[in-house]
């Protein structure tokens, strides 16, 4: 996504729009839209990605996120347009307030938790399931970038995860 913000990198946004135009498909269609609307929601929403690519800030949202929420926002100014009730979902999530001082509170909780039992981890762990999960890397994208063998990131997010398991268990029972 940077590539693609700060050099208009084309080959970037390709490899974006094929990783993301599936998945943002089946989040349109569950939503309640005809496969060939879906399709033209996420050609729409793709196109805005490409033209708002300068808005995007990394610390303020995952690339994920940020696009998910741009697919969100063209739902919903769709159903509006056409005057059809908004699906459930989206409905829920728009008149929803701000999470109350105890849900914060225990998110921030939660969000320690996990960083003291990442932290707990082999550093090689760490960095895999980092990638995969946070990074949003694929197995294969993150073999790519650190020349390691798909079989070794495999293992590592594999026990990595399993050890996780267990640190997290560790940590809520102190």
């Amino acid at each position: 996504m940077l590539a693609i913000r700060d050099q208009r990198d084309k080959r970037a946004f390709a490899q974006l729009f094929d990783h993301f135009a599936p998945r943002l498909k089946g989040f349109v269609i569950r939503s309640g839209a005809a496969p060939g609307q879906a399709e033209d929601i996420v050609q729409d929403v793709m196109l805005s990605v490409w033209r708002k690519a300068h808005l995007f800030d990394p610390e303020r949202a995952q690339v994920s996120s940020w696009i998910y929420q741009i697919a969100r926002n063209r739902q919903i100014d769709i159903a509006r347009k056409n005057g059809r009730p908004l699906p459930e979902a989206l409905k829920a999530e728009e008149t929803e307030t701000e999470p109350d001082a105890g849900q914060v509170l225990a998110l921030e909780q939660e969000t320690d938790v996990l960083r003291e039992a990442l932290n707990r981890l082999n550093p090689d762990q760490r960095e895999m399931i980092e990638k995969a999960y946070l990074g949003e890397l694929s197995h294969s994208d993150i073999a790519e970038t650190t020349g390691l063998p798909l079989g070794t990131i495999k293992s590592r997010i594999r026990l990595g995860l399993e050890r996780l398991r267990h640190e997290l268990k560790d940590l809520r029972q102190e």
